[in-house]
């Protein structure tokens, strides 16, 4: 397999692969060429502090108190300004909704937790647990055992 990328700044972006045949490395190359928006940071804000987020850092997105928070890899939550469906359009594919208020980063998620009443709770490499959906976890299954 070869691989070219040419950097030239007067020319539209354009990306052409040439494949034998449809393999799972192609079907990742798609969702993350049709998933990326041009943009990789979100703007955050603590207290007065003002933080840029970049995407691989947030854990997860969710509602606290009808306030759209991420919580950053420490564990640390921060105010976002925009509405959490408008960020589900322009977060990359690995963002997969847990829940009706929350977001998570798939590559961040350390496990699963089943307890005993049958809810399941994701806990994140921060230590911070959401609550995951009925429906969601069953997509999220899917997913799983799609690839």
């Amino acid at each position: 397999m070869k691989y070219k990328l040419i950097i030239d700044k007067t020319v539209e972006e354009e990306i052409v692969a040439i494949v034998h045949a449809p393999s799972s490395l192609t079907e990742q190359i798609e969702n993350l060429v049709c998933s990326y928006s041009g943009i990789d940071s979100i703007m955050g804000y603590r207290d007065d502090e003002m933080r840029k987020l970049t995407f691989g850092e947030i854990e997860c997105i969710t509602i606290i108190d009808r306030k759209v928070m991420a919580i950053d890899t420490e564990g640390v939550q921060y105010r976002i300004q925009d509405r959490l469906r408008d960020l589900e359009a322009v977060l990359p594919s690995y963002f997969i909704r847990i829940n009706k208020s929350a977001l998570a980063n798939e590559h961040r998620i350390l496990r699963f937790h089943t307890a005993i009443s049958g809810g399941v709770d994701a806990i994140f490499q921060c230590g911070y647990r959401e609550y995951v959906s009925r429906r969601c976890f069953a997509d999220i299954r899917r997913r799983y055992e799609g690839k």
